[in-house]
């Protein structure tokens, strides 16, 4: 998905359109109300106030991996205040009326405590300014139904934001569980391989080795001179060769193929985009590697999805000589300098059980880069 179609998709959702409309109707009412009845006769101010309010708001919604996500505070703090300037500016019911969106926005980002606390300042706020400003004489049962429209726009957006958190929690959870099945059914198949080479060798190689030996000793017998001898030698010799090649093919694939449960496993994923490279001979000795590099890459990307704001991510697998080496990296903002937290450490514990070894850089232009390798025995 292209950069301008996850904005456009991010910034029609139905609570952001939801918002459009209210603003619309509150603009609709600014541009019908007479100028005579602004103060100082400032309806510009307002409409700039109007247009500031929308642009923090949209600017704020747009997911970009440029933009530090702790700049959506200062955006969120913009709106709030556009909207107090608004009714000192525009002393009429209408003004609060955006409130409501801004609680909402701030529903969608703040945490419980935080929202509740900017809940209280704003209505401390609206009450300061009219009592002050619009001169009301009972102003808290004026602003009485703003509030309770508030307390419904919050909640409705706070629990739309769990929702979504649920189904993405889901979603993960069952690419998990889908590439865990995957690994497993990999596995089934690498012990069903290694008993059919294993037969064919030990059963079928060693029975036609014998019977190529009687049939040599019997060419050095006076039978020997018969052609159907020679014929019944040449095919057992053919027929072991044969065996031992498609014993060798099929040790070639020995080991577990990590590319059906990588698949899996980033396919619920919307964004970053994610490219996936895997080599045909990449493949581990274990489950117990595969659970490991597999751990890892759903960390990694856990990581870029929560903090990197990155529009592409690169899983490459591949064998070099006796190791195969992982690499995930990334184009987000990057993290300078580099601090590992939990979820690196989990990294490092798991892949040094395994023999293997982790390195964390910063990509050149932009984003991490994790380097693991794996020893193949």
């Amino acid at each position: 998905m292209s950069t301008a179609l996850r904005v456009l998709r991010q910034l029609i959702q139905p609570l952001y359109f939801a918002a459009y409309v209210t603003w619309l109707a509150v603009l609709l009412a600014l541009l019908d109300t007479p100028i005579t009845s602004f103060l100082n006769g400032e309806r510009g101010t307002a409409l700039a106030i109007m247009v500031i309010f929308l642009a923090a708001f949209l600017i704020k919604g747009i997911p970009t991996s440029d933009r530090q996500h702790w700049s959506d505070y200062p955006l969120l703090a913009a709106e709030g205040l556009a909207v107090l300037a608004l009714c000192v500016v525009w002393p009429r019911n209408m003004a609060p009326v955006l409130t409501i969106v801004f609680i909402a926005d701030c529903a969608m980002l703040l945490g419980a405590t935080a929202l509740i606390g900017v809940g209280i300042v704003l209505n401390v706020a609206l009450w300061i300014i009219a009592a002050m400003s619009w001169h009301m004489s009972q102003p808290a049962k004026a602003l009485l139904p703003y509030i309770g429209f508030q307390l419904f726009a919050a909640l409705t957006a706070w629990y739309a934001r769990r929702s979504e958190k649920t189904a993405n929690d889901l979603k993960q959870t069952n690419a998990h569980l889908l590439a865990t099945r995957s690994l497993l059914e990999e596995s089934a198949r690498d012990r069903e391989r290694l008993r059919l080479a294993r037969e064919l060798h030990d059963v079928a190689g060693h029975k036609l080795t014998a019977l190529k030996l009687n049939l040599t000793a019997l060419e050095l017998s006076d039978l020997g001179a018969q052609p159907q001898v020679k014929v019944a030698s040449q095919l057992a010799t053919e027929l072991l060769d044969d065996i031992r090649g498609v014993v060798a093919q099929i040790r070639q694939h020995d080991g577990l193929d990590l590319r059906q449960a990588l698949t899996q496993l980033i396919a619920p994923l919307p964004t970053p985009r994610i490219h996936l490279s895997v080599a045909e001979d990449a493949r581990v000795d274990s489950v117990a590697q595969a659970e490991t590099l597999l751990r890892i890459v759903q960390e990694a990307l856990t990581n870029i999805v929560r903090h990197a704001h990155a529009d592409n991510a690169w899983i490459d697998l591949r064998r070099e000589g006796n190791v195969v080496r992982l690499s995930v990296r990334d184009d987000g903002r990057g993290i300078v300098p580099l601090r590992e937290g939990f979820g690196l450490k989990g990294m490092r514990e798991r892949i040094d059980a395994v023999g293997g070894t982790l390195e964390v850089s910063t990509a050149s232009g932009g984003g991490v880069v994790l380097g693991i390798t794996a020893p193949i025995s």
